[in-house]
């Protein structure tokens, strides 16, 4: 690393998941080493993404390491936790303390069944790899986001379904992914709406709804499997929300009235963000007006999105 600042800013997607069984245990025994932690599911990346901004400055020797960390333009820090363990992850790499500022921008609204946190896990040690000439593999890069994720309880699949880009299915949980994708009609188009943040870490704390997760995840990826098209997605994804009752356990008693007008319409279908205060509806172009339509009742209490499937990989946009 040269002795001049350096930056560098990272671009991952967002992504909603549809459905997902919680996998933190083997026959009864809980699996100790995160790597091994993760969910079974299926989800899409979406075309809001984050955008992780990293600046480096080398330090003395002397000085000690210094970790500042933006979420909006919000310092966080160490409340961060998912990017700030990723930075104390790193240290053992480096020969020299370091000032590392990182802030992440979001298209969507983080805690609302966005993936932010896996977004911003990948686009921090991405950014870090770089920078830094860690040398780290991508399968590398991928595993230390995993962990942060599991870890922290901000996330099982995330990150998975992330590096596994479009619509797929996690046919497997942990890591290494085990990632199947799914063809999408090229006129998809995916409309989302947001009351508000449920906190991910509460939901994977709760055994009740835990247990129903499992049961409910496991049933909608059969069905996926043998059938791995947009319309059993989303279905499937449908029948996850019912048989968890996920929607009436929260008490989301708005998420539910929306999500109950939109299948009402001649559309692809419309569920849940797991985790999330948000309902997010699949139709083409020819639907958008009447779909938009239903989720703007629901204005001033929701915000609306219009976006699309995203196929990219996290990616780095700018150097300096």
């Amino acid at each position: 690393m040269s002795k001049r600042n350096k930056k560098v800013i990272v671009e991952v997607p967002h992504r909603i998941s549809g459905f997902f069984e919680i996998v933190d245990e083997i026959n009864g025994i809980k699996i100790e080493n995160p790597e091994n932690i993760g969910s079974r599911g299926g989800g899409f990346c979406l075309s809001a993404v984050s955008k992780t901004e990293i600046k480096i400055k080398k330090l003395e020797k002397r000085e000690d390491f210094k970790i500042e960390i933006y979420i909006n333009g919000k310092r966080l820090d160490q409340q961060a936790e998912t990017t700030y363990y990723i930075i104390t992850y790193i240290k053992k790499y480096l020969k020299n303390p370091i000032k590392v500022k990182i802030n992440h921008t979001f298209d969507l609204p983080v805690g609302c069944g966005y993936g932010a946190s896996g977004s911003g896990a990948l686009g921090t040690i991405f950014g870090l790899n770089y920078l830094l000439d860690l040398n780290l593999s991508y399968r590398e890069r991928g595993k230390i986001a995993h962990i942060a994720e599991v870890v922290n309880k901000t996330g099982l699949g995330t990150v998975c379904g992330l590096l596994g880009r479009g619509l797929c299915m996690l046919k497997e949980p942990g890591y290494p992914c085990v990632v199947e994708r799914i063809n999408v009609p090229s006129d998809i188009i995916i409309i989302c709406g947001s009351f508000g943040m449920i906190h991910t870490k509460s939901i994977l704390s709760d055994p009740i709804l835990n247990s129903k997760i499992k049961e409910a995840g496991q049933v909608a990826l059969k069905k996926l499997i043998q059938n791995p098209n947009m319309k059993t997605f989303i279905k499937a994804s449908i029948e996850f929300v019912e048989n968890t009752n996920i929607l009436n356990i929260l008490r989301l008693e708005k998420s539910k009235e929306l999500m109950e007008n939109l299948n009402k319409l001649n559309i692809t279908g419309a569920s849940m963000n797991q985790l999330g205060r948000s309902i997010y509806a699949i139709g083409n172009k020819e639907e958008e007006k009447n779909i938009i339509e239903v989720f703007e009742a629901f204005k001033p209490d929701i915000r609306i999105y219009n976006l699309s499937i995203n196929n990219n990989y996290p990616r780095i946009l700018k150097i300096k």
